[in-house]
């Protein structure tokens, strides 16, 4: 008796998505939650504008442009991670690609090519040059454990153990804590240098983590999972993830153009250090969305999935904007810059104005999951890609704008570019996006047209 015979026309239940997501969103929370304790405990350091703004100005920019072929591992495991072949195919891919990166990141923070990055290309501020120069090398161990994390927590999503994964983001934010903790009471070291080693910590607990609770998956699941029908082969693998890498990297390449940019405009080092604290409270709303996209290419594949996906894409979508409306219109937005992350009165008013600007931000990463994580299950990629150029102009376009123009505060400039760049490109997304609901449809009609009108007789 075939599935479909024992349970027609059943649609995938809001509950059933609900359960795949929420752990997740809680990983991403957790890890959301990193950037504004980290920033709350170097704002309470000496020198907190100097500090911040090369953590977030200079540091994490370039350790993201580093990492970012392997961020999209965690989508290309959880789609194609379905047979032991497949999955041992793809850990190899992973370590090469993860040794590579850190190699480049070694040559970047050790060598001379620092100085041509972040004073050739950058024009940072010249008094954050040296901190984040320290910053960027205690940062070395970043790129492998979050490639072998990633890879592996989409094995888990593949079978099932969510759960598993919000487990080992606590694990990441207890070990961020601690040393933050540390920091801020020992108060001997500089705040990048805090920042930097709670940073490493966590991703480097998580990683170990998550290796020793994959294996008894890997063991009991994965390797007794049938063989795929067409195995996976590296030519169909570059074809399915080039086009994911090309899409992380050049979505991160905003980060050190909105530094470049941050540098060259009005209030630089007041941007620049407000930056990384307004970029953690909308990344915590956003995180609620980009959570979704492995739950969308994990579920796709279920029979009559397309309705109730949909419609928890637009339930989403409303929750996340109106909680940053929410922030944004009541003095919470004050308590949270002021009192809670610790930026002086000036610094928190430039803060609460650009969040007017980010309002969009968190609804539009929802919608982006949504069409992105449909893409990707149809293993039509390319147009993820095609999407983030379409933002990586955009932002180029306004942050060349902000430059020329001269007279507005850089902040406003970097919010205004990640909005409108953000809306361009879930447009492109959408479009991209509509022959495979078209076939997803297609496919839900036929197994309808299939199914048998009454029971067979015994």
């Amino acid at each position: 008796m075939t599935l479909a015979s024992q349970a027609p026309h059943t649609p995938l239940p809001i509950k059933r998505i609900f359960r795949t997501w929420w752990p997740l969103a809680a990983s991403w929370l957790l890890m959301g939650i990193e950037l504004p304790a980290l920033s709350a405990v170097v704002a309470r350091l000496p020198n907190p504008e100097i500090n911040l703004a090369a953590y977030g100005g200079v540091v994490f920019p370039i350790a993201l442009i580093v990492e970012s072929p392997i961020i999209m591992l965690l989508a290309a495991s959880t789609a194609l991670s379905k047979d032991w072949s497949s999955y041992r195919k793809l850990r190899r891919v992973m370590m090469t690609a993860g040794i590579c990166l850190s190699a480049l990141h070694v040559l970047v923070a050790f060598t001379p090519l620092y100085y041509f990055v972040v004073r050739g290309i950058l024009a940072a501020p010249t008094e954050i040059v040296e901190p984040a120069h320290l910053g960027l090398k205690i940062m070395t161990p970043w790129t492998w454990a979050i490639a072998y994390r990633r890879f592996n927590q989409g094995a888990l999503i593949r079978f099932d153990h969510t759960k598993a994964i919000s487990l080992g983001t606590m694990i990441r934010l207890t070990a961020d804590l601690s040393v933050l903790l540390a920091g801020y009471f020992l108060a001997r070291y500089p705040g990048i240098v805090v920042a930097t080693s709670a940073v490493t910590a966590g991703v480097v607990s998580e990683a170990l983590y998550i290796g020793i609770i994959v294996r008894p998956v890997l063991r009991n699941q994965l390797q007794s999972a049938p063989a795929v029908k067409q195995p996976l082969s590296l030519r169909a693998f570059l074809d399915f993830y080039i086009p994911l890498a090309m899409t992380s990297l050049l979505f991160l390449l905003v980060q050190p153009l909105g530094s470049a940019a941050l540098s060259r405009m009005p209030q630089a080092l007041a941007s620049l250090a407000i930056w990384p604290v307004a970029s953690g409270l909308i990344f915590m709303l956003r995180s609620l969305g980009m959570a979704y996209n492995e739950v969308v290419v994990a579920l796709l594949d279920e029979p009559y999935s397309l309705a109730n996906l949909r419609r928890f894409t637009n339930l989403l979508t409303g929750i996340t904007t109106f909680l940053l409306l929410i922030v944004a219109i009541t003095p919470l937005s004050d308590l949270w810059f002021t009192v809670i992350q610790g930026l002086k009165p000036a610094l928190s008013e430039i803060a609460q104005v650009g969040l007017w600007i980010a309002l969009p931000i968190p609804g539009l990463n929802v919608l982006q999951s949504w069409y992105q994580g449909t893409l990707v299950n149809g293993h039509r990629t390319r147009g993820v890609t095609e999407a983030v150029v379409v933002f990586l102009a955009t932002s180029i376009a306004i942050f060349g704008a902000g430059v020329v123009y001269g007279s507005v505060t850089g902040l406003y400039i970097a919010l205004s570019a990640f909005s409108l760049s953000m809306f361009t490109q879930t447009a492109w997304l959408w479009f991209r996006s509509r022959p495979v609901f078209h076939a997803v449809q297609q496919r839900d009609a036929q197994a309808v047209a299939w199914q048998p009108s009454e029971a067979p007789l015994n």
